[in-house]
């Protein structure tokens, strides 16, 4: 068994569960504690059975809850040197007992899984991604990312399931209410995945044997659900895809997805 889930997903806050028989993981914890603590006791999971909690970046969508959380539950951390130096009022509430410090591209086990993080352009100090295996399977978690890179595709590459960002479409961006600066930090090489960018990216990993894909990191300012979709879908289309060869779904930004079962 090997479930993903969906807890929040947005510029408002991330986070994300993998679970198995025997491992609840979290990946980061961007929203409150109190909102974390709900999602799960929701999927009738106890936050004290989680194995541990995986950081991507410091960014305060990524980690808002992460200090409170992982101090009240007593939970290990997950986490790179530079990344856990960078967010100070996180890092000295956890236990140092709770701190795991990994090393990028380098493989590391936690329970029955196998995880390896990898490197992702974006404007964080040491930001990652993640591919996580049980046995024969294997998903990826890849949001925010200024670009899509070789190394990334290597590393999704043989993902049955990908939770991939698609955080904005450009006209939108560019007619949306958001300062010119953070318009250009969102469409450079260092900020954020567009539509069209995670459309191209999935008619790539289709070759490797992907079979389903969770569009994450949606903007509510420059970016629709069903626009993302259908913009995904036009790029699958175009790459000579029958987009019935893919499941595909969208995180909501505040509501629990439906259960990925990994087969």
């Amino acid at each position: 068994m090997l479930n993903f889930y969906s807890l929040f997903s947005g510029s408002s806050g991330n986070s994300l569960l993998v679970k198995t028989e025997n491992t609840n993981l979290l990946i980061d914890a961007g929203v409150s504690s109190k909102k974390i603590e709900n999602a799960l006791n929701f999927l009738n999971i106890s936050p004290s059975t989680l194995n541990g909690i995986l950081i991507t970046h410091e960014h305060t969508d990524h980690v808002q809850g992460l200090g409170t959380f992982a101090k009240k539950y007593d939970l290990p951390v997950y986490v790179n040197k530079k990344t856990l130096d960078a967010m100070p009022k996180q890092k000295d509430k956890i236990l140092e007992k709770n701190i795991n410090l990994f090393t990028i591209e380098e493989k590391f086990e936690i329970n029955d899984l196998q995880i390896k993080p990898f490197a992702i352009p974006h404007d964080a100090v040491n930001p990652c991604g993640f591919s996580i295996f049980k046995d024969d399977k294997k998903i990826s978690i890849a949001t925010d990312i200024g670009h899509m890179t070789n190394g990334i595709l290597k590393n999704l590459d043989g993902s049955k399931f990908v939770l991939l960002e698609s955080n904005y479409d450009p006209k939108v961006l560019m007619c949306s209410r958001y300062p010119y600066l953070l318009k250009t930090r969102i469409a450079g090489p260092t900020g954020h995945l567009s539509n069209e960018a995670a459309g191209k990216t999935i008619s790539c990993l289709l070759k490797s044997g992907l079979k389903q894909v969770m569009l994450g990191h949606l903007s509510k300012e420059s970016n629709f659900p069903e626009l993302a979709y259908k913009t995904v879908v036009e790029q699958l289309i175009s790459n000579n895809y029958n987009e019935n060869s893919l499941l595909l779904s969208i995180a909501s930004r505040d509501t629990i997805s439906k259960e990925v079962a990994i087969q």
